[in-house]
């Protein structure tokens, strides 16, 4: 079995997660948030805080951490805080699952993310810390932040950060506790809110919104069609899975920064599918228009940088974004092919047409990837003929 064979086997396992359904809500309330796009949101939260993490705390790895840290859930499941369970039954499931799912991939890469998840769980380290402890409060924010929240989820919210899991962060990290404190009781100042860490609280739960935007493609059972939160968690997930398949000069960390932001304007403008009918001129307008509005949330310098970083992105034009890019690209094809066709069905599209317009893309970053993709789907289209 070649390397590439087992990195996407693991991929295609990953998509699982976008099924395991989580206990707490939207911030629209319009339905129980899945695990994937929780991941996301979180990774998303490290990258945003991280001026506040110190300098012992490694960013680029809490983000690693926050995307995998829930993925021993495609086996075990999610276990909400407020019901009673056996946590012994539960680490011991999650082990199980950690060694079967990780195990999926090339031993070097299966040792290192098993061992970033365990560090994770042990909360030992000032980076698992950090991480532990966005996983702790976000939810809480997630909670009270509709207009309207419910009044069971924000008493939850409330003894969470009192005497539960996250009161820790009471002493831990106190701006934030005070913060997210203020939110539950419903006196939050102005001073709080147009603080550094408003602005940054005030872009990310924006964010959220990324989670009910559609996409073309569905997800790989066909049950649904997959929203532009959960894939961008599954495509940040990509960029350390492949990174062996990077060219030189890529540094894997800013790639995986590139996609957890890369779809953040679809909350203004949209997906745009490559294989629908739409102005190309007047998309990219209304995705500027986003990202002024979107990445303005945020205080300065960090707007100007993330922006940056999302422009470097479109663009494609360094070895960076054209990694980025190209991986980008290659997740729809296998979900369509695991879902059966999917979105290619509804668009009539052609193995010509993938090779027109995916396919000198993903090989403009990531041939060996190509040529391994593109064998699959097309003997996916020989069939079908």
């Amino acid at each position: 079995m070649t390397d590439l064979t087992r990195q996407f086997a693991f991929l295609d396992e990953a998509d699982k997660l976008k099924s395991v359904i989580r206990s707490n809500c939207l911030i629209d309330l319009s339905r129980q948030e899945n695990s994937a796009e929780h991941s996301w949101h979180l990774a998303l939260f490290a990258l945003v805080l991280a001026p506040d993490a110190g300098p012992e705390v490694d960013i680029n790895k809490a983000i690693l951490m926050l995307l995998l840290h829930d993925i021993v859930e495609i086996d075990a499941g999610d276990h909400p805080i407020h019901e009673t369970h056996d946590w012994a039954q539960v680490a011991a499931n999650e082990q199980r699952a950690a060694d079967r799912i990780y195990g999926l991939l090339p031993e070097k890469t299966g040792t290192y993310f098993r061992e970033t998840w365990a560090e994770f769980e042990a909360r030992e380290t000032p980076t698992a810390r950090f991480a532990k402890m966005l996983d702790h409060i976000q939810p809480v924010f997630q909670t009270v932040a509709p207009q309207a929240p419910i009044n069971w989820h924000r008493d939850i919210a409330k003894e969470t950060l009192s005497t539960g899991r996250a009161s820790w962060l009471r002493e831990a990290w106190p701006d934030l506790w005070r913060y997210a404190n203020a939110m539950t009781q419903d006196t939050l100042t102005d001073t709080q809110k147009s603080s550094d860490t408003g602005k940054r609280l005030a872009f990310l739960l924006e964010a959220d919104q990324l989670k009910t935007v559609l996409r073309a493609t569905p997800i790989s059972d066909n049950s649904r069609r997959e929203n532009s939160g959960e894939h961008s968690w599954h495509i940040a997930l990509y960029a350390p899975v492949l990174a062996d398949q990077a060219g030189q000069g890529v540094d894997i960390h800013r790639v995986t920064q590139m996609l957890l932001l890369h779809d953040l304007v679809e909350i203004d403008a949209g997906d745009a599918p490559i294989h629908g009918d739409y102005d190309p001129a007047e998309q990219e307008a209304k995705e500027q228009a986003a990202a002024d509005r979107l990445f303005g949330l945020l205080p300065e310098p960090q707007a100007q940088n993330l922006r940056a970083l999302w422009d470097e992105f479109e663009a494609a034009e360094t070895p960076d974004a054209i990694f980025g890019k190209s991986i980008d690209r290659v997740q729809p094809l296998l979900q369509n092919m695991a879902a059966g066709g999917g979105s290619w069905k509804d668009y009539n599209v052609t193995m010509d047409q993938i090779d027109s317009r995916v396919g000198h893309k993903v090989a403009r970053g990531a041939p060996d990837v190509w040529n391994f993709i593109r064998q699959r789907t097309k003997a996916w289209f020989d069939v079908q003929s």
